[in-house]
């Protein structure tokens, strides 16, 4: 089985990349020089010999979305078309990753994947409009939606908490927007295992279990880094605003994965443990 992963390099792609290398699958890895997802016909030949295709490519400027939005637009919508198209023609599986934005974030239980999508930035409309857009081109796909990502292979919320928290000797975290920690490696695990079952198309939600503030997340990040877990202080939205709002409430549900026989990521307290001493060391 031949994969292909779009967007290869980043955080999420790289450890997609490097779980299909370890387990000796085939694999190419396309980055933003090899295929530019915003050119029509570019995926159709980027994409020949491929049975699976992912594609984890984005716009991820959160904030630059909300002034450069067609731009981002041009990558997360029709990008995202533009490989799920080729992946179609091309008779490939597809997984397309999205994102916990396209929700309002003002529920207080876990978003089930059918919910209503409701983006309050545009970034999160964005990765709406691309999710709208990979079902409508490849009615087989897998959309996972994930969030709250750290990994060893890019700049992640854990190494940056570690670092200023050293630098100051404390740092102040908003606790209220909760959310689930994930790490990219689970993810990555999760996508393999998805494709390996065959799972039919349709929405899962690729994030760890529980529910953490960014405020307890820095507390476990700075006792993991060796340091005292009260040198976070909490604080709320408002001491940081930003141009784009972020979701208060950004906890995904995991129904559809239980119902087609695979196993959701497990705690996020438990997968940060195992994960802690490899991102906050980052990669070579």
């Amino acid at each position: 089985m031949r994969w292909v992963v779009v967007g290869g390099r980043g955080m999420l792609g790289s450890d997609v990349v490097d779980l299909l290398q370890r387990s000796g699958r085939e694999v190419r890895s396309l980055d933003r020089a090899a295929l530019d997802v915003t050119e029509p016909d570019a995926a159709l030949d980027a994409l020949a010999g491929a049975d699976v295709v992912v594609n984890a490519t984005a716009w991820t400027a959160v904030d630059a979305a909300e002034t450069q939005e067609a731009a981002a637009f041009a990558v997360n919508a029709v990008g995202a078309a533009h490989v799920a198209r080729a992946a179609r023609v091309h008779g490939a599986a597809f997984v397309h990753v999205s994102t916990d934005y396209v929700f309002a974030g003002d529920a207080r239980e876990p978003y089930a994947e059918d919910a209503p999508v409701a983006p309050r930035s545009a970034y999160g409309r964005t990765k709406a409009a691309g999710e709208w857009a990979v079902r409508a081109e490849h009615p087989g796909a897998l959309v996972l939606r994930t969030a709250w990502l750290y990994g060893a292979g890019g700049a992640c919320f854990p190494r940056t908490i570690a670092r200023v928290a050293a630098e100051r000797g404390g740092i102040d975290v908003v606790d209220d927007q909760v959310g689930q920690p994930t790490w990219t490696r689970d993810v990555a695990d999760l996508l393999v295992r998805l494709v390996t079952a065959e799972a039919p198309g349709g929405t899962y939600h690729a994030t760890s279990s529980g529910a953490a503030s960014w405020f307890a997340f820095a507390q476990q990040v700075v006792a993991a880094a060796g340091m005292d877990p009260e040198t976070v202080r909490p604080t709320t939205s408002d001491a940081f605003v930003r141009p784009a709002p972020r979701p208060a409430w950004s906890v995904l549900g995991h129904d559809a994965l239980h119902r087609v026989g695979v196993e959701p990521i497990g705690d996020w307290e438990h997968r940060w443990a195992a994960a802690a001493p490899e991102v906050l060391a980052g990669r070579p």
